[in-house]
């Protein structure tokens, strides 16, 4: 399921998306041998899993339905969803010929649950998805239909982007990027098996590899050689969804859940973990009353999620949004009627940030509303999604409940809401790079990691893509750290602490939220990526313009240095300390703006930029006073970061750990002595044992400069 800043969410209709069949088997030295250990169902029937469509996109890149098995690719994406479109992107771009298998053409590129895109902390994710060329941002600004930046009235770093979707316009725009894209061809096919070599496994320097991935199989039985697969399965891992005490196998209505992939996957050593979220029901326009409702109109002009683009294509024609509530008669029936619901009565978490209606009124008794938002589904479609009446009720209760919400008195439901549950991976078996510790060459991104959104899932889909096409090439792995950007927060949240409960990302899980603004996502990542070899000509030459017109207003600024007495002359009221201070000092300064240091006569001249440049311009100003101390702390997490702990480390020679503290750490093995110490249950005491010992038998080797940003192996010293 996908959340929003506005709700929990999910598909509209019924869709079928399309669920790879996966099993895992072993390649020898002479021959492929199949052994069935890793299973994944499929919603297509699996008697024809290579027939194309005639409805088909003309322009897509796929092959008969006999392919032979001398076809060879670097990088193989399995499923053709959010985290699969950035990460079959981010392979091509990184020099990797990449394929991407999907059993359903059509489906590519799905809204597949609410049609939004963004909000606070995930609008940035997806900023930092395009700032490393990838293809959300700009899809959405194709297919947008409002634009709302969250929490305008407060300080750029806590700002979200969001945009509500039209979910036809989003797949077509998507699909025309995926199936023209340089170095990508798109497969409709079922894969049945993952091949591995396992001579190769024991030749490797670590002996915690499990195996290390030689291709995939096809139902067919074909194999597809490839070095490095990247799986993104969704929330489709042993899915079950509840309505009312009615319990059933599915991921979603109308798909099969993965339940082989689950056993398999304990089988070969990962820990999985049990999840829940849930999904609204679906409404008709026709009978719902917004007369009576509050209005949310987009912002005029509203703000790309794209750096290319300086304007969205459906800027003058913005959709309307609705707001209603509930009521304590709403509120009762709820209560009336939790002994029903089999998902409350369960004990595995679901997400704390967008909670059911039932918990809602469980955990915020005192509350006699919550808020609902109506959000239309697209141009021509006649449903709309209430975001905030997530539930599992039974299926004859839900309507009478909403029709205890203002304008909703006389509301037809389409379809009704319902709970699922499902399996996922503990994240700790990751590495940094998204690629699992057990075998090498298989990466994970996406639901099957712990997370919840479609932005979590693009922002994982483009490093595990980036990182499998560059480790197909023999490159060191790309890494976005917690000081890079919250794409770089949530995979080390999600590599030291794990997911007990769905993750979502927030402006509140970074520690140096001031630096990482959705607005500067490009002065952070653009030059890492271009340094990997990821970024197009145009938005390098894009970028470059935009960085000297940024530094070239704040050069102008700074180069303006008055005394109090001067701007005091000038109509500012400053401290009369005797300090200088320059125009950019003055423009940090409460309620001031450029336009009162331009009207002042002290910016005589200053040059008029385009409106998103002098943005950026003033929110740097704004922040710089409060940086000086926030640099200090990115220096510190640097020195931890430059200490990388070597992989096969044997925990039980580490003297003062506590039994609890050792084995965590033998069973995830951190990365560097910063994930370490950010790991659950780590002590300072342990941390500083850690690094004593560290620093005895491991050197460190000092950390790589900013423009490759990679990760450097530690050998062991003499």
């Amino acid at each position: 399921m996908h959340s929003t800043s506005r709700g929990v969410v999910a598909a509209t209709r019924r869709t079928h998306v399309a669920i790879p069949r996966v099993t895992f088997s072993t390649l020898s030295s002479t021959q492929y041998s199949r052994p069935r250990l890793l299973c994944r169902s499929t919603s297509v029937p699996p008697k024809t899993p290579f027939s194309a469509k005639t409805d088909q996109p003309k322009s897509a890149k796929s092959f008969s339905s006999a392919p032979s098995t001398r076809e060879q690719y670097d990088v193989c994406v399995i499923g053709g969803g959010h985290a699969g479109c950035e990460a079959a992107t981010g392979a091509a771009r990184a020099g990797a010929r990449t394929l991407l298998i999907t059993q359903n053409l059509d489906t590519v590129g799905e809204l597949s649950c609410n049609p939004s895109i963004g909000g606070v902390g995930k609008g940035t994710l997806v900023r930092e998805v395009d700032a490393l060329d990838g293809v959300m941002g700009k899809v959405t600004d194709k297919a947008g239909i409002q634009f709302h930046m969250l929490n305008r009235s407060k300080g750029t770093a806590v700002w979200g982007p969001r945009a509500q979707v039209d979910r036809k316009l989003y797949k077509r725009h998507m699909q025309d990027i995926i199936f023209n894209y340089p170095n990508l061809d798109v497969r409709a096919a079922s894969v049945s098996d993952l091949v591995f070599d396992h001579q190769m496994a024991s030749s490797s320097s670590s002996p915690l590899v499990w195996g290390t991935v030689a291709g995939v199989r096809l139902e067919t039985g074909d194999v597809i050689p490839c070095s490095q697969v990247v799986i993104c399965t969704g929330t489709f891992l042993s899915g079950e969804i509840h309505i009312g005490m009615k319990r059933f196998p599915a991921g979603r209505f109308n798909e099969a859940p993965a339940i082989g992939l689950s056993a398999s996957l304990r089988a070969a050593g990962f820990q999985l973990g049990r999840l829940q979220t849930g999904t609204p029901a679906r409404l008709d326009k026709s009978t719902i009353d917004f007369s009576r409702l509050g209005k949310q109109e987009g912002d005029n002009p509203p703000h790309p999620f794209s750096f290319l683009n300086h304007r969205v294509d459906n800027e003058h024609n913005q959709i309307t949004c609705y707001m209603t509530h509930t009521t304590l008669e709403t509120h009762e029936l709820i209560k009336e009627s939790m002994h029903l619901s089999v998902h409350i009565q369960e004990t595995k978490k679901g997400p704390r940030y967008c909670p059911s209606l039932e918990a809602k009124v469980t955990r915020f008794g005192h509350k006699g509303d919550h808020k609902v938002w109506l959000e239309p589904e697209g141009y021509d479609s006649d449903l709309i999604y209430p975001n905030g009446l997530s539930c599992s009720m039974p299926e004859e209760l839900q309507e009478p409940m909403m029709r205890t919400i203002p304008g909703l008195e006389n509301v037809r439901m389409v379809r009704p809401a319902y709970g699922v549950e499902y399996d996922h991976i503990d994240p700790r078996e990751l590495q940094p790079s998204l690629e699992t510790k057990k075998i090498k060459g298989l990466f994970l991104a996406g639901q099957i990691n712990g997370t919840t959104g479609y932005e979590e899932a693009a922002a994982q889909g483009c490093i595990a893509g980036i990182n499998a096409g560059l480790a197909a090439r023999n490159q060191p792995p790309l890494s976005i750290t917690r000081a890079d950007g919250y794409t770089g927060v949530m995979i080390d949240d999600l590599v030291t602490k794990g997911a007990e409960e769905p993750y979502r990302m927030f402006t509140s899980r970074s520690e140096y939220r001031m630096t990482l603004r959705c607005d500067n996502a490009d002065t952070r990542l653009t030059e890492i990526g271009h340094a990997a070899g990821l970024i197009s000509a145009e938005r390098w030459e894009k970028y470059l313009r935009d960085r000297d017109a940024i530094q070239h207003g704040t050069d102008i600024l700074k180069s303006i240095v008055l005394s109090p007495q001067h701007w005091e002359r000038h109509g500012f009221t400053v401290t009369k300390d005797g300090v200088m201070r320059s125009a950019f000092d003055v423009l940090s300064m409460p309620s001031m703006t450029l336009d009162n240091l331009v009207d002042s006569g002290a910016l005589q001249g200053f040059p008029e930029f385009e409106p998103y440049i002098t943005s950026r311009i003033i929110a740097d100003a704004t922040y710089a006073p409060h940086l000086a101390r926030q640099r200090a702390d990115v220096e510190a997490f640097h020195a931890d970061e430059t200490l990388l702990l070597d992989p096969d480390m044997d925990y039980t020679q580490v003297r003062g750990l506590s039994e609890e503290v050792r084995e965590r750490l033998q069973r995830f093995r951190p990365t560097t002595l910063g994930a370490a110490k950010r790991m659950e249950g780590m002590t300072p005491a342990s941390a500083v044992h850690l690094l004593r010992h560290a620093r005895r038998t491991w050197h460190a080797n000092s950390r790589p400069q900013k423009e490759t940003r990679r990760f450097v192996q530690v050998v062991s010293s003499p």
